[in-house]
């Protein structure tokens, strides 16, 4: 019976089987398809090729030379293409003449390639080159914010040279030059790889980098009163390969072996960007992408970089309650006391529940089930939305990670004349805020609620809904918390804890990991600042104390458990377990157009 194959959903019969083609690397054979590129190829396969040029997003100059191979082809009879071979059977191979640049090269079937750990020509030419690229690079690695995770650094380690023979003065450039807001230049070190003018060209298009001068003086830079403040400008600084481009904000703050990094998302807008979240003695320093081909490539833009400081300024001290009219420290434990005596005290279908698009799907999940609990309407949402602030790439619209989440939970966005309506008609006796600002966000104002209860979870101390909330619970960030996030495009995302919270329990602990370098901080390390950790708690551990603190059925189940429950009762989340979100999310299926 002939072959079959699926195309689009339907089944063919084929009369052609499209064979495996055959390359042979360092005396390994693999089989492929297509055309690939061979770097790309052996990196996708473990096998590591030095190079700093190339980079899978961007176009290929081939310009460093220091991904060299030889490459060859099996000798053919031209009548019968037959494959000649030796005395000993094997394959005669025609070898180029000179090293090929394995970045553009194209792999074809019978290819034969040689790379430094089987060639004494490549391994020596890799060593040559980085030589010359060594000549004139300034010995600033002491001082270099990309120390330690500097591939210059690190090749010039496996492949370079044992020592230098350039004794004489080295070509001085521009050192220190802030070419924008955000970027510096260090003009000595650039090797010339031109990764950053061709992001700027081909991927960002803001064609605002460009390289000056000729020869061994040449180095990026921006024209003539031209200034580097594309909203991805950043990006550049991921991939230098070198410490030429850094970050202004972050230059000598720390150093990579200093710092922790957990894999989270970014949460200044809805596209849920792929990201790393580096701290520092429980400070987040800094924030850059993460690879992930479905959402954001590898970059990331600039505004979700600078958000870093939200997570350890104006951060709360732990649960507060208003007595005698001032807001006042208390336990974990009083604080739901006064929170079920509060709710106790009025009708539960009077109770405005304010889901929130800031937190995760786990959090407005128990919300609503605390809702249905006391008898209260569904919550809803305020929708944070600048109409015109996206670029229809990686900056939406709408600024909170996860509206697209409530919306999936049967959670809409709130209707402010109807709040308004109620209030005046004094059919709303309290309001459950979940982490956001409704006095800030205008859905009303202070002077509107200041006679009815006002419970509210928090990140900051700036929140302007304090003045009148009568409880104040901290609630813990994306980088202290464990849960899951719905980005505009349906793509379900969990997130990791980056940071130690007061009292962190067993779920965040087990999370976070035990080799970090804040896991291990005393009082008498200089470096650690016990301060640094928040007294809040993620909002999946304060609703069900809450719930329970009124009498009502709660369990304590972790957020993987919760996300379990969500996926298999409600059909918009289906297939969203942890397990099968992994590191890079899944998508979801399609349920409407988005509210």
């Amino acid at each position: 019976m002939p072959a079959k194959h699926i195309r689009d959903g339907v089944i063919y019969a084929a009369t052609h089987v499209p064979t495996m083609s055959k390359i042979t690397i360092d005396n390994k054979e693999y089989a492929f398809q297509g055309q690939p590129k061979l770097l790309q190829f052996c990196l996708d396969r473990g096998v590591e090729l030095p190079h700093f040029c190339y980079h899978p997003a961007l176009s290929i100059p081939a310009n460093c030379r220091q991904c060299l191979v030889e490459v060859g082809m099996p000798i053919r009879d031209r009548e019968t293409g037959e494959i000649a071979r030796n005395d000993n059977g094997e394959p005669v191979i025609r070898w180029m003449p000179k090293l090929d640049t394995s970045c553009s090269v194209d792999m074809a079937d019978g290819m034969v390639v040689r790379t430094h750990r089987t060639s004494e020509q490549v391994e020596r030419a890799q060593q040559d080159n980085l030589e010359f690229l060594l000549i004139n690079h300034p010995l600033d690695c002491p001082i270099c914010d990309q120390a330690g995770h500097c591939p210059l650094q690190n090749q010039t380690y496996k492949y370079g040279p044992e020592g230098s023979r350039f004794e004489f003065l080295k070509v001085r450039k521009p050192k220190k030059v802030v070419l924008g807001p955000r970027v510096m230049l260090d003009g000595e070190r650039c090797i010339n790889c031109t990764r950053c003018t061709r992001f700027t060209d081909e991927v960002s298009k803001s064609h605002q980098l460009t390289i000056i001068e000729r020869g061994v003086k040449n180095y990026p830079m921006t024209a003539p009163g031209e200034v580097f403040d594309e909203p991805y400008s950043m990006n550049v600084i991921d991939i230098c390969p070198v410490g030429a481009l850094t970050s202004i904000d972050f230059r000598f703050r720390a150093r990579i072996w200093e710092m922790s990094s957990a894999p989270s998302i970014t949460v200044t807008n809805a596209k849920g960007a792929n990201c790393a979240y580096w701290v520092r003695d429980n400070l987040v320093l800094r924030i850059t992408p993460r690879a992930n081909p479905h959402i954001n490539e590898y970059w990331l833009p600039d505004e979700d970089r600078a958000a870093y400081p939200r997570f350890n300024e104006h951060r709360p001290g732990g649960p507060r309650v208003r007595i005698a009219g001032e807001l006042k420290s208390v336990g974990w434990e009083a604080a739901y006391a006064r929170v079920s005596e509060l709710l106790g005290s009025v009708e539960g279908s009077n109770v405005l529940f304010l889901g929130s698009p800031y937190a995760t799907v786990e959090d407005n999940y128990l919300l609503g089930k605390l809702a249905a609990s006391v008898g209260a309407p569904a919550p809803v949402y305020i929708p944070h939305v600048e109409p015109g602030a996206g670029d229809g790439w990686l900056i939406t619209d709408d600024k909170t990670p996860n509206a697209e989440g409530c919306r999936r939970l049967g959670i809409h966005p709130v209707d402010p004349a109807l709040v308004h309506a109620r209030l005046e008609a004094d059919e709303i006796a309290a309001v459950y805020v979940l982490e956001d600002d409704p006095v800030a966000s205008g859905l009303f104002r202070a002077v509107d609620v200041q006679d009815i209860p006002v419970i509210l979870h928090t990140y900051h101390t700036t929140n302007e809904t304090i003045a009148v909330a009568d409880v104040v619970l901290p609630a813990a960030m994306v980088v202290e918390t464990v849960g899951t996030y719905v980005s505009a495009d349906g793509y379900a995302q969990r997130v990791w804890p980056a940071k130690a919270i007061v009292g962190v329990n067993r779920t965040l602990r087990m999370e976070m990991g035990v080799s970090r370098p804040d896991s291990h901080g005393t009082p008498f390390d200089r470096w650690h600042n016990a301060s640094n950790r928040v007294n809040c708690k993620p909002s999946w551990e304060i609703l069900p104390a809450v719930a329970r603190s009124m009498g009502l059925q709660s369990d304590d189940a972790s957020p993987g458990a919760i996300m379990q429950e969500i996926a298999h009762t409600i059909g918009a989340f289906e297939g969203a377990a942890y397990e099968s979100m992994g590191a890079h999310g899944v998508r979801l299926a399609e349920i409407g157009a988005t509210v």
